[in-house]
């Protein structure tokens, strides 16, 4: 019986041993967990990704906006030392704020500057003609009634009737009455005609014939469209005076306003392609001919001249054109080009952040660059940056605003 009593009273001491150990690890681990998680959270940082001002030193709302506020940076996230003029942010933060980086790539080629422009279809005015009467009198008869009439070479296109013209004619058949003894009076007679545009077949006809005559066709001497009529039948004209502008329309000018910005990548020469609202889905080619020294005080532009071939006579005077010039920046082979959204102006200055590298938190490092001329919605970078090196290009001022809060150097406070 003594036996059997020993032998409980072991067992249970046995029981209790076993469960107070085991009470020990939990408990004790759980209160060691508890610990820790209270030291880590006295050490983060939190903040509002809409109101970087904001820093707290425990989760929670945004007082501003009522968003859940985001951790910094804490001490298990640092990765070694760092730079002390860095910002470091948790991969959290990065997050919420969309912060996004891009890595710099020099490919070696030549960058392009888009140029676009708007203008109109002009007639060729080196293709531009004037037919006039070359002696004075009244208009007996048109041929050409209006407009956008063709004329060709040769063709008739009035008939005057001149008493000038009439006395020459009878000049004419009197000195060829005495040509055996005054050929000089024969020869100065037809030459007086040939000066009022008689063609030597008209001349030859009149001595022929040994009849003048009162009313004499107009002929063209230029093939072309008719832009302007200037006369009616029955009025009177004088030497010199016009009846008819004619414009070749086989050949035509499209003229572009080019704003002063753009001018120094446009030079004479340049293949520009254009389009036509009213003939949609053709390009058209033509080579810059021209571009005026003169700035329109008004728009800030330049007329640019194109001089495009026109066999089908499709492009016709007056139409809208849109072209593309893709002028390449010769001075800037092998650049670097950066996204507009990297970007900080303040002033003068201008500034990018830079991820540092062989960090374990995300770290990044404001950097003073010089840029250029801008390329779409890139920049040039002249100096500040080299090619591998991966920058902000999203969210760079949320950045900024962290590193203002910790006093570190911004685009506000370089020192």
């Amino acid at each position: 019986m003594n036996k059997n009593k020993v032998l409980k009273y072991s067992l249970l001491t046995l029981i209790f041993a076993a469960g107070v150990f085991a009470g020990k690890l939990i408990f004790g681990s759980h209160h060691e967990h508890t610990e820790k998680t209270a030291a880590e959270s006295e050490s983060q940082v939190w903040t509002c990704s809409m109101h970087p001002q904001i820093r707290q030193d425990k989760p929670g709302k945004c007082p501003l906006c009522a968003m859940d506020l985001i951790p910094v940076k804490s001490a298990g996230e640092t990765g070694g030392a760092i730079d002390p003029d860095a910002i470091q942010m948790s991969e959290e933060a990065i997050a919420l704020a969309n912060i996004k980086t891009t890595y710099i790539v020099a490919d070696g080629s030549s960058p392009t500057r888009e140029i676009r422009l708007y203008g109109v279809i002009k007639p060729n005015e080196r293709s531009l003609h004037s037919l006039v009467s070359q002696t004075g009198g009244r208009i007996e008869t048109l041929s050409i009634n209006y407009a956008g009439e063709t004329v060709r070479a040769g063709q008739t296109v009035a008939t005057i009737y001149s008493p000038e013209l009439l006395n020459a004619q009878n000049e004419l058949l009197e000195a060829r009455k005495m040509a055996s003894s005054q050929p000089a009076m024969l020869a100065a007679a037809r030459e007086k005609l040939r000066r009022w545009k008689l063609s030597d077949a008209q001349i030859d006809e009149i001595e022929r014939s040994g009849k003048s005559s009162a009313v004499m066709p107009l002929i063209a001497d230029v093939s072309g469209t008719v832009v302007a009529k200037r006369v009616e039948q029955g009025d009177y004209v004088a030497q010199g005076g016009v009846l008819f502008d004619l414009a070749d329309l086989s050949s035509v000018w499209a003229v572009f306003d080019a704003y002063e910005a753009d001018l120094p990548y446009l030079k004479v020469g340049d293949k520009v392609d254009f389009s036509l609202q009213t003939l949609a889905g053709k390009t058209f080619a033509g080579k810059i001919s021209f571009i005026n020294p003169m700035l329109d005080a008004a728009t800030r532009t330049a007329k640019i001249r194109v001089e495009a071939a026109n066999p089908k006579l499709e492009l016709k005077p007056e139409m809208y054109a849109n072209a593309v010039v893709y002028a390449a920046l010769q001075k800037s082979s092998d650049a670097i080009l950066i996204p507009r959204s990297a970007v900080l102006w303040t002033g003068k200055r201008s500034v990018v952040y830079v991820r540092q590298p062989d960090t374990d938190a995300p770290t990044f490092k404001m950097r003073e660059i010089t840029v250029g001329e801008a390329v779409g919605d890139n920049f040039i970078v002249l100096s500040g940056l080299k090619s591998g090196e991966e920058i902000v290009t999203n969210g760079a001022f949320v950045i900024d605003a962290s590193a203002q809060l910790e006093g570190k150097p911004s685009m506000m406070n370089p020192d």
